[in-house]
């Protein structure tokens, strides 16, 4: 019989765009996995008709609260909202592209332990495209990410990402709201810069891809474009847009 999983003080939060059956693939993977929580937020950024007519379809099957806008606002505007809705201690994030994997319930377990006993924390990631090259502390399996600016190299900046993660539901009141009416990489960025600024405190999962997988579909493919610059793998074009990011990196922490 397998462990029952129930998270009284958390509440999962799903940003969502045009990718209703992900939506849906994700809260079941929840169920198979027997998490539940205090409630479910889906915060939605002014989806197609077709994809809002399904979320109100299975809105009470999955027991969760829809937040919609009349038009798409952005990333920014998207969790900010679906934030605000949120009412206990502590916030699940996660995009509704990912699917929680089968060690997910026992290490989230311990993660809210963790935040709940260290008063300092702010965020304890889950996944990432590349591990933080500055761990230290590691208590089991989750390390203590170390920015100083004096390290070298721009990735030690990635303190915060807008992969799943856990924070506490009063992130705004330290680090502010996401920027508005942005593209979703820049949202990400100015609240990564907000983060390091006012000194958040963040936890690494060592096995950076353990606790979720990302899926895209070709029926409901990402959402977030990139351009050329962000997403080439010319060698000239990598090394100018490493040598890039380390000055305006350390610029814009400076001002």
């Amino acid at each position: 019989m397998k462990t029952e999983y129930y998270f009284e003080d958390v509440t999962l939060l799903i940003t969502h765009y045009n990718r209703s059956q992900s939506l849906e693939h994700l809260l079941q993977s929840f169920i198979d996995l027997n998490c539940t929580f205090k409630d479910i937020v889906v915060s939605d950024d002014g989806s197609k008709p077709e994809h809002l007519e399904y979320l109100k379809k299975i809105e009470n099957q999955y027991h969760f609260r829809l937040i919609t806008t009349p038009k798409n606002k952005g990333l920014g505007n998207n969790i900010n909202k679906g934030q605000d809705a949120v009412k206990t201690s502590l916030t699940l994030y996660v995009q509704e592209d990912f699917t929680p994997t089968d060690i997910f319930p026992g290490r989230f377990e311990k993660c809210v332990g963790l935040i709940n006993e260290q008063k300092e924390l702010d965020v304890i990631r889950f996944y990432a495209y590349f591990e933080y090259p500055y761990l230290k502390n590691p208590r089991d399996g989750f390390y203590e990410m170390d920015f100083k600016l004096w390290k070298p190299g721009y990735k030690k900046f990635y303190v915060y990402s807008d992969h799943p993660h856990l924070r506490r539901t009063d992130f705004f009141k330290k680090f502010g709201r996401y920027v508005e009416g942005q593209k979703g990489d820049v949202t990400e960025y100015g609240m990564m810069m907000s983060f390091l600024k006012n000194k958040g405190k963040a936890l690494f999962y060592k096995d950076y891809t353990g606790l979720f997988i990302q899926k895209n579909t070709e029926a409901e493919p990402s959402t977030m474009k990139r351009n050329l610059w962000r997403e080439s793998d010319n060698i000239l074009i990598s090394q100018l847009r490493h040598l890039y990011r380390h000055f305006k990196f350390n610029l814009d922490y400076l001002k």
